[in-house]
């Protein structure tokens, strides 16, 4: 007898799994979704992701794993939009999505929603079709104006679509403690709603390598202390707070070299990067220029390389709903220093495989940076506690598994032959 496979329907508007990453608004939430759906696939769903058509020129369905299915949605014009501007167009994301369920008569047990401009496409989708929803809200509005205050770019409304989602939504998925704290105390969610399900990291794609052999692939010095700093190249990242670390290092047994990747382009110039061209002023102001390398984006399956060449791996963000590069780094065996604030406070054992800091304090960066250089033994200690750590409690499988056990108390089982879709209303 043929086991029928569950079918749901992943929302990513402007994170789809098939972008290259570490441009300004490609990072964790595209890892995110390509993990999951993929590893949700081995646990036996039918995985389709929806995601905004950014060219116009890509297939509209793309079969792009096992179980996997990219769907590419026609909202506002076919091309690559920041967004903060791509809320305008929701509604036009949901009546084309409501419209593709309807054409290819598809059965979903759940949607899962992914960001606040998901979510409101989630609760309309609810609201037509029946299917209920779980979200994950990767950061929160409320957190991000704490943070950034007038530089927040988004609409004022997002909160208010947030505070709807949270009432809507059939269930929450927190991502660490303090996103499951910010959830309570600035939308009232009820903690009965709210499950915390970590991020993960590939195995398949992150594991120890060799050091010597890492820095000969990825062409870095062999006789420095390497620090790293990898992600999204924007300010709340904290790039800038390493690099005026640098300025206050006390002495080191070898020199420190902190290596610099991600940004929009593989060649970074000051005319297509303007973060690039704010932080290369901030190399000149510390005087630090022949201890910074940034080596622009790089493709995936080269980030390994980066993470086993260093000694230590930095991430100092003003906050940070999870952050997933904190668990590739030890999955390649290298300590990490963090700031002591979301996601990374959760992630990374403070002592045990790696150190916690303050935000935005250069100073005690320093200290820490030195202290961590300057000991083989404590080094590799953490390395391997590391290695342990995330490979116990933050695999990708383990989170899909979680995952799994959650779709299970939530999901719409369809009477066979019945129309779950009301009409709607003539435009």
């Amino acid at each position: 007898m043929k086991i029928q496979r569950k079918r749901i329907a992943f929302i990513s508007e402007h994170a789809s799994p098939m972008a290259n990453l570490g441009g300004v608004d490609t990072g964790g939430q595209n890892v995110y979704v390509a993990q999951l759906a993929k590893h949700l696939a081995s646990e036996g769903y039918l995985v389709d992701v929806y995601t905004r058509r950014e060219n116009a020129e890509i297939e509209e369905v793309v079969n792009w794993a096992s179980g996997v299915r990219v769907i590419h949605v026609t909202a506002g014009p076919a091309e690559v939009i920041i967004k903060e501007d791509i809320l305008q167009y929701m509604d036009n994301f949901k009546d084309n999505m409501v419209d593709f369920i309807l054409n290819e008569k598809l059965h979903y047990s759940l949607v899962h929603a992914n960001f606040f401009m998901s979510a409101l496409v989630a609760m309309g989708i609810k609201k037509e079709l029946g299917i209920p929803f779980v979200v994950t809200f990767h950061a929160l509005g409320h957190v991000r104006r704490i943070h950034q205050a007038e530089k927040d770019k988004f609409p004022a409304r997002r909160l208010i679509i947030e505070e709807d989602a949270v009432k809507q939504a059939d269930h929450i998925i927190a991502e660490c403690p303090q996103d499951l704290e910010d959830l309570v105390n600035y939308y009232n969610a009820p903690r009965h709603k709210i499950t915390i399900i970590p991020c993960g990291f590939s195995a398949a794609e992150f594991h120890p390598i060799d050091k010597e052999c890492a820095r000969k692939v990825a062409g870095l010095p062999q006789n420095e202390h390497l620090i790293l700093q990898l992600g999204r190249m924007v300010p709340r990242k904290g790039v800038d707070n390493v690099i005026r670390a640098l300025g206050c290092l006390k002495q080191t047994k070898k020199p420190v070299r902190l290596v610099i990747v991600g940004g929009e382009h593989e060649e970074l110039n000051e005319q297509n990067s303007p973060e690039y061209a704010r932080l290369l002023n901030i190399v000149r102001e510390h005087n630090v220029e022949s201890s910074v390398i940034f080596v622009g984006r790089k493709n995936r399956d080269r980030l390994k390389y980066y993470y086993a060449a260093a000694d230590v791996f930095i991430t100092t963000p003003w906050y940070e709903p999870f952050g997933i590069t904190p668990l590739e780094a030890m999955a390649c065996g290298t300590p990490v220093i963090g700031s002591n604030v979301g996601g990374v406070k959760y992630s990374v054992a403070d002592g045990e495989t790696g150190i916690l800091v303050p935000a935005d304090d250069p100073e005690a960066l320093a200290e820490k940076i030195v202290e961590l250089v300057n000991n083989d033994d404590v080094r590799n200690r953490m390395g391997e506690n590391a290695i342990k750590r995330v490979n116990e409690y933050f695999t990708w499988a383990k989170v899909a598994q979680q995952i799994n056990v959650l779709y299970r108390q939530f999901q719409y089982v369809a009477k066979e032959g019945k129309v779950l879709i009301r009409e709607r209303k003539a435009a």
